[in-house]
């Protein structure tokens, strides 16, 4: 599933970039090789950080 479409930027790319330490969206972007277009998938990759960092923090305890 596409998360940017401006950038052609997958769901899969974004998880990578997250897992690698990008902590926000213009790091998920960097790490892509890439930058914001429309902004419309910020929102959504915010949620993404998010949860992984919910994860993180429900899997140390």
């Amino acid at each position: 599933m596409y998360v940017c479409n401006c950038n052609g930027i997958r769901e899969r790319e974004v998880r990578a970039a997250i897992e690698a330490g990008a902590s926000r969206p213009a790091e998920v972007f960097r790490a892509c090789g890439s930058q914001a277009q429309c902004a419309r998938c910020v929102c959504d990759m915010r949620k993404m950080i998010s949860e992984q960092d919910q994860a993180l923090r429900f899997a140390a305890e």
